[in-house]
């Protein structure tokens, strides 16, 4: 039987896709972090399917259910939030599976930066204002980062920035952007989105720290950084997308 690591979106139960909905409802065993999920995806279990909440589970007790489940003849979906390519432990979870000779296979997800954008109404990539969109990540207790990737470096290519197990050290990070984006660059943070607890705070570098304080917000947050974020500096400075230029020649195939 097959191990199927499954993107659960960004927690809301009509958020994830046919085929994560059809693996659920076949699954022997759900295995689901808790922590970031709304209780209602859980619907499209099987009634007398064995759920596994995570939170509290370290990564070889995980894998001792995933393998004695397979050993048993069961089905296992592995939920992850948002997306499996994006810190899920995935590589970690395969390996010791490759390891024990069980298959898996992955099903993707909407990651919650992309439900994020939406529920704010905004595309990261605007013409002229930002091309690129940097997902990363701070660094507390958590594992090094590496050598290479500097927050500052990030931020000098003013890309918009979305920072991802971030919120406890908001205020100092802000502080760090500032130097390159500037105090009044926008910032939104996003805590939960598409679940009944969802809170959006909007602001700038210079005060978001003070509204996420107040706010108490201690996980499951994105921070989202970067002029793309305001609808009113995009109407300002808006260039069209040469794609749908009426002047380009569309006789030529890019």
């Amino acid at each position: 039987m097959t191990v199927h690591f499954v993107g659960a979106g960004p927690g809301a139960a009509d958020l994830i896709t046919l085929r994560a909905a059809t693996l659920l409802s076949q699954a022997d065993v759900v295995l689901y972090p808790g922590t970031y999920l709304d209780d209602e995806v859980l619907s499209h279990c099987r009634p007398d399917a064995v759920r596994v909440d995570t939170q509290d589970l370290d990564l070889d007790q995980m894998i001792a259910i995933m393998a004695d489940a397979h050993r048993g003849g069961q089905d296992v979906v592995r939920l992850t939030s948002g997306d499996p390519s994006v810190y899920s432990a995935l590589a970690e979870q395969t390996r010791r599976l490759d390891a024990a000779g069980v298959p898996w296979d992955v099903t993707p997800g909407i990651p919650a930066y992309a439900a994020a954008a939406a529920r704010l109404g905004r595309e990261l990539t605007v013409p002229k204002l930002a091309q690129s969109v940097v997902l990363t990540r701070a660094q507390a207790r958590s594992t090094a980062m590496p050598s290479g990737e500097k927050l500052a470096s990030f931020a000098a290519t003013g890309a918009t920035l979305v920072l991802h197990l971030a919120i406890t050290r908001t205020r100092e990070l802000v502080e760090e952007l500032a130097l390159h984006y500037g105090p009044t660059c926008p910032v939104a943070v996003i805590s939960r989105v598409s679940q009944p607890q969802e809170l959006v705070l909007r602001g700038t570098l210079g005060d978001i720290a003070d509204q996420v304080e107040a706010a108490d917000l201690r996980q499951a947050a994105l921070i989202m950084v970067g002029p793309a974020i305001d609808p009113s500096l995009v109407s300002q400075e808006l260039a069209e997308s040469y794609l749908y230029d009426p002047a380009r020649d569309r006789s030529v195939k890019r």
